[in-house]
């Protein structure tokens, strides 16, 4: 099986690099240990934006407006040429207080996004007081967009094989010649790791100064007939989705635990206090799901794009913590321009393995 690249994982960093390598022209092998779009990037809630982007250092919000930018195109390609709907849609994202209105106005317009001050009442039955609107945050249903970019990747050639675990990276001097997995040996000519939470542990020794743990989160499901609400609304660090046919995702945990992807009442007692201190007249209402997903977990949110600093033909696309899937389209820009020897539409330095 003669492929120019090998990826290693298949959640949207894993797809989306697939995708811009297929459409440059390449031949691309994806492996994933599991099954494709079921990790990580199917547990999410699919916000395209960072909670309180003021929050974050500017490494984050470069990649991630970038990959906000992209996505309302994106989105409508992927639609159109697989038939699969990523459910794309600008909600905007309602903040009830406290927050830190002086901040995010002053960040907002050092960025040139719109914030709103707006009153509550307006928008949600039950609230009183002043909120914060950022009207232009997009939301994405993470499983559509998810088998819309594995349909796109098999359309365009890219070749997926699920339940592949990679054991080991056989290296000859610089380079990676092979991989080891479950199910037999691969080669290429270059390697990239999209492999989220497992992609410093499945690198050893390579990982280097690599530093992504595995951070669960929990999130809890609804369902209502209509939505209840039209915004994705933000209180501190919890958050309420709504989906376009009454489903609303609740979340969510930051937890260090390791590789335990056990969901626990805690968690899910806590969720709902939290939810009903703003709904009082969810009391009587329970969740009709609840799930946990390892968020890949890197120092200040900040990910690994690029190349080895040793190996020559290995990459990484891994780290996004919070924001795969907002960052997933501009990391995979970047990928491919560094691929290329091309120039890069912002600094990159920050993302560089060291």
């Amino acid at each position: 099986m003669q492929t120019d690249f090998l990826i290693v994982g298949g959640g949207v960093v894993g797809l989306t690099s697939a995708q811009v390598l297929l459409q440059a022209g390449y031949r691309v092998t994806l492996v994933e240990r599991g099954t494709v779009g079921r990790e990580a990037s199917w547990a999410g809630g699919g916000i395209l934006s960072p909670l309180c982007p003021w929050d974050y250092q500017e490494a984050v919000t470069r990649l991630a407006q970038r990959g906000m930018s992209m996505f309302s195109e994106a989105a409508s390609t992927l639609h159109a040429s697989t038939g699969i709907d990523p459910e794309y849609q600008r909600s905007g994202m309602l903040l009830l207080p406290p927050y830190q209105a002086e901040l995010a106005a002053q960040w907002c317009a050092q960025h040139q996004l719109v914030l709103q001050s707006v009153n509550l009442a307006d928008y949600l039955p039950v609230e009183m007081g002043s909120g914060l609107l950022l009207p232009e945050v997009a939301q994405v249903r993470n499983p559509r967009l998810l088998h819309a970019l594995r349909k796109r990747v098999e359309m365009l050639g890219g070749m997926i094989l699920e339940q592949h675990e990679v054991q080991k990276f056989e290296i000859a001097g610089e380079r990676v010649v092979a991989l080891q997995t479950t199910q037999g040996k691969f080669g290429a000519d270059a390697y990239i790791v999209a492999a989220g939470a497992w992609s410093k542990t499945l690198l050893g020794e390579h990982a280097l100064n690599m530093d992504i743990r595995p951070i669960r989160g929990q999130i809890l499901l609804f369902k209502f007939d209509t939505p209840p609400f039209q915004q994705i609304l933000l209180k501190e660090n919890l958050y309420l989705i709504p989906r376009r046919d009454g489903h609303v995702l609740v979340g969510s945990t930051l937890e260090n635990v390791g590789f335990d992807k056990s969901t626990t009442v805690e968690a899910r007692d806590s969720l709902l206090q939290r939810v009903r201190e703003i709904f009082p007249g969810w009391r009587d209402r329970m969740p009709v799901q609840h799930w946990a997903g390892f968020r890949p977990g890197s120092p200040d949110n900040i990910p690994t794009i690029g190349r080895h600093p040793r190996l020559t033909n290995l990459y990484a696309n891994s780290g996004h913590f919070r924001y795969g899937v907002t960052m997933s389209l501009a990391s995979a820009e970047l990928l491919l321009n560094e691929i290329e020897g091309k120039p890069q539409p912002f600094p990159v330095e920050e993302y560089r393995w060291h």
